[in-house]
């Protein structure tokens, strides 16, 4: 799991992503509203990152190896109910905007327009 410090408003944000790339990408598109960072590679880590951070939001992706982010998702809202979970994918189709939604994801933003992540985060 990577650690980054970044000055901006005080939330605490878990990016979940196999893709180095893409965990990068999204750090940048989140810098300005973080104090702090972490990511893990799959929806397993996810679980034990949680407890360790209490992150304010999770950013999550649908498809990683082992443990995928919808089950990820369900079973982190199973344990922790007010968790804020964003899900963050490729997938451009209802029937996942409604898995993601069942899970009880808090939202559903496309890696294509990462930059509507913060607003999406902020409710605005």
């Amino acid at each position: 799991m990577n650690y980054v410090r970044c000055p901006g408003l005080s939330m605490k944000i878990l990016i979940v992503d196999d893709n180095a790339t893409i965990r990068r990408l999204i750090r940048h598109a989140v810098r300005e509203i973080a104090e702090e960072i972490r990511e893990c590679t799959d929806g397993n880590l996810a679980l034990s990152a949680y407890a360790d951070f209490q992150p304010d939001i999770v950013l999550m992706d649908i498809r990683m190896p082992g443990t995928d982010g919808l089950i990820a998702t369900r079973q982190l809202k199973g344990k922790y109910p007010s968790a804020r979970i964003f899900i963050v994918t490729d997938y451009d189709d209802d029937e996942m905007r409604n898995a993601a939604r069942d899970a009880g994801a808090s939202g559903y933003a496309l890696k294509q327009n990462l930059t509507s992540l913060e607003d999406l985060i902020l409710g605005q």
